[in-house]
Formats: C-alpha cells, structure tokens, sequence
C-alpha cells in the first residue's frame, strides 16, 4: 500500500475516531431533568420534609396535632385583582410554586380503617389512577365533563384521586364500575377518609374541610366552611368587605404581593364581614377582593365535622395545627370512626411555599394505634383537651413525582410482581428512593432517549477506535 493511501486511511480513522468522540462528548452528561411547566413538570428544590404528629383521644373526641418547617406562612389564597378595569383572577393551581405567590399552606390526612386493604402496604399510591390532574398526560377538561356517571352526575371537571375497585380497569379512569357496585363498595368501608387543613380557605374560621376518597375526591354531605365569591354572568364578585367593619372594600394588591398582611389583618372574607359587591364604586387599579368567602358558621353536615382547636399558627419556621373531631360523628358513610384498642393506617401531604394541587410532599403508610402499639401511639386523657406531654413522632414526607397506581402495577416497574405477592412498599424502599423514582417517571421517555443516543455514541466509540488501531497497525506493518 502506497504511503498515499496509508495516509488517506489514517486521515478518514482520525476524523471518525474524533467524530465519535464527539458525539459521546455532546451525548454523555446531557441535561433530561429539567422543569417545564408546559408539559406540568417542576421539581422541587426540597425533595424530602420532616412532619411531626401527636395524636390524643378522650373516648369522646379525637385531637391530631401536626408540626412542619415552612420558610414563611402562605396564607393568602385565589383573588380577584382589579385590573385593565376588569376583575382578573390571581392565584389559581399551577405547576409548581404559584407564580405570584398567591396558594394557601395545608396538612392533609387519609385515614384507614383496614376497609381499604391495600391502603396499609401502599398508602396514598392506590389514589392515584390514570391520567390523573396536572400529570403530563392528563385528561381533558371536556373528556371528563362528557363522562355520563363523572361528569355529568358527579360534576367533575378532573381526575381526581379514586380507589382502584371503583374501576373495572386501573388503566382507564373512564370505567367506572356500575352504581349498584359502587353502592356496595361504599357500604362496606371501602373508602378513604380525608382530614383537609387549609391555612387560607379554613383557618381563618377555624374550621377544616372533611373530605372522602371513592370514585373521586369530594367533599363529605353538607356545606364546606367556604364558597366561590364570583359572579360568572356579570364576571365580577358576589361580595366586597364591608367598609363599615374592616374600614376597606377591598384589599390592596401591592400589600398582598410583599406579603405585608399578616394573622392579624385582614386578608380574606367572611359572611360576616361582607357586603354585596357595588358595580358602580369607584374601583382604582390594583383593588383585590378575595375569591373565596368564608363561611363563619363553618359549614354543616357531615362536612363540618373537623374543627381548628384553637388557631392554626406559623411561628420561628414552623407551622403547628391541632384539628379536633369527634371520635364517632355519626357519619359512617363519610368518616373513618374511632374506636378504642383499635389500629388505624394514616398517610399525610404537606403543601407549603405556595406548591398547590401534585406539588406536595407526601409520606408512606404509618399506623396508628389507640392502646395499642403502633408507629403512632395516642395518648389517653381524661379532660376535655390533652396536655400534649409525649414525644412527637416525626415522619419523612417526600415528593413523589409521576407515580400512578396503573404505573406501579404494569411491565414499566420491576417491583410490580411484588404489588402482586402484597409486599408492603416499605420493605424494598426508602422515602429517598421513592423521590428518585418519582422525578424519573416524570422523564422516563427523555431518559430512554438519552440511553440509547448514549448507547449509539458508545458502539461508534468503540468501532471506530477499533477502525483507527487497525489502520494504525497497517501502517507500521507496511513501515
């Protein structure tokens, strides 16, 4: 071979030895986890948060108390700002951090009483079925609202949390089983009961949503302690403060956007401290009105059952709650009854640092007992109000991502034939570990992509500096 050639065949080794490296170089290291907020993807900086939790009975009454960090207390919650004169809503549910800071804190329980057997292995992963709400694949507004049982009877606009046995396929959230089952279902215990503090919506009355988790998330029969104070035919509020007992008919935005009002001013609206909304005043840029009407009469029925004892207060860092509810409401239906030398399975959710809707840190199943052993252990009293004298018990809360019951159960996840045998997630994974998996299911297809260009890169790395030596090698041979 002439040393023409021999070099020829050195210059085409070198460049595509140097190509391949270059593309294992632009390749390798690629940034996949990125937010984007189009696709409903935003990743905490904050993967992983302490809750502490107390829990006291009396044989009457039942008294949850809970203790979390928050860097500063979101209290403001869904407004009406006047602007461009018009009434413009601010605060509504994003991806991630609410962008003008305006969502509420909360503390959310689901309680189990052993009706919901999967629930104690798994906790709040079974509530979380397909194409749920704010999930990069979520179904459409308009799909929901065409469901004949969940849209048009139940008047959904969303997927909401359900429980698996209210489907006859865990991968289609449109097969809802027929009503005489759900019926049924429902009759026997099947259903979660959900404890729901939020710090704008209730706090302020101290009052607490009660909730239930079944076909969807809902609230328990009766009135909530707070309705929408939005007229939509004349697009402005129902009501304004009433200038004659708060001294304003509205708020100020500017005092709203640098967080200026604290527990003691007011920043929210009550029957009481309300007046129907006057079209014809002199309303100036930047009047805001909140969106949500407190009720100080807390609502009725089986809805009203959960109580603030005393007020929900963020001190030092730190946000500490006492909810109150009777031990038997009277509410089978509805609510998870307290019973004595009874074991209950418990998982939480705190949403802070104005995070609404999936954006949330949640925790794994936790018992409680009372008089009897367990990860909770609530203490007995004999007054009307416990003395909160034992030990907080403190459990991890982490960011779950994009994981659905569907998911966990199909060939994407190596552990599925463990949900099949009813190992408890427990025993193969850590809080931490969860976090991780979760922001992995939010790129699963970017991560597989990004495999197999790593893949490719790698195959051409090695092929051409295979081609390369052997060129080389020629060359010294014909030398």
């Amino acid at each position: 071979m002439s040393n023409d050639l021999r070099g020829k065949g050195l210059l085409a080794a070198l460049v595509l030895f140097l190509g391949a490296l270059l593309l294992s170089w632009f390749t390798h290291g690629t940034v996949v986890v990125h937010n984007d907020r189009e696709r409903n993807i935003y990743i905490p900086d904050e993967l992983t948060m302490p809750l502490q939790v107390k829990v006291a009975y009396n044989g009457t009454d039942i008294f949850f108390r809970y203790r979390w960090p928050a860097k500063q207390p979101s209290i403001y919650h869904d407004m009406l700002k006047f602007e461009g004169g018009k009434w413009v809503r601010l605060g509504k549910s994003v991806a991630g951090p609410q962008t003008e800071g305006i969502y509420e804190d909360r503390v959310s329980m689901m309680v189990d009483d052993g009706s919901v057997p999967e629930f104690a292995r798994y906790g709040g992963y079974i509530t979380i079925g397909d194409s749920m709400r704010f999930f990069t694949h979520e179904a459409k507004k308009e799909e929901v609202e065409a469901h004949p049982y969940l849209g048009r009877k139940r008047k959904q606009e969303e997927v909401r949390k359900y429980l698996p046995a209210t489907r006859t396929d865990i991968n289609d959230w449109r097969s809802v089983v027929p009503e005489d089952e759900l019926a049924a279902l429902r009759k026997g215990g099947y259903f979660l009961d959900l404890w729901h503090w939020r710090a704008h919506r209730g706090n302020p009355v101290n009052a607490s949503d009660d909730e239930y988790v079944f076909d969807a998330r809902s609230g328990d029969a009766g009135k909530a302690a707070f309705s929408t104070n939005w007229d939509p035919e004349k697009k402005q509020p129902k009501f304004m403060l009433d200038p004659q007992k708060t001294n304003h008919r509205a708020l100020n935005w500017d005092d709203l956007a640098q967080r200026k009002l604290g527990f003691d001013d007011v920043y929210y609206i009550t029957d009481d401290t309300a007046a129907p909304f006057d079209p014809n005043f002199a309303w100036k840029e930047g009047d805001t009105i909140p969106r949500r009407l407190l009720l100080r009469g807390r609502g009725d029925g089986s809805h009203a059952d959960i109580r603030v004892l005393g007020s929900g207060r963020w001190k030092d860092g730190f946000w500490e709650v006492t909810l109150k509810r009777a031990m038997d409401t009277g509410h089978p239906a509805d609510d998870k009854i307290f019973v004595d030398k009874r074991v209950y399975n418990l998982a939480f959710g705190v949403h802070r640092n104005a995070n609404g809707s999936r954006w949330h840190n949640i925790s794994l199943p936790v018992t409680l007992g009372l008089g009897r052993d367990a990860d909770v252990v609530a203490s007995r009293f004999e007054a009307s109000e416990p003395s909160w004298d034992q030990q907080w018990k403190t459990v991890t809360l982490f960011y779950p991502g994009q994981v659905s019951w569907p998911m966990l159960n199909s060939v994407q996840h190596a552990g599925a034939e463990f949900i099949r045998k009813g190992q408890p997630v427990t025993t193969h994974h850590s809080e931490a570990q969860l976090t991780q998996y979760g922001i992995e299911a939010e790129f699963a297809e970017e991560i597989r992509r990004q495999w197999l260009r790593t893949l490719f890169a790698g195959i051409a790395l090695i092929v051409s500096f295979g081609f390369a030596l052997n060129q080389l090698l020629r060359s010294k041979q014909g030398d």
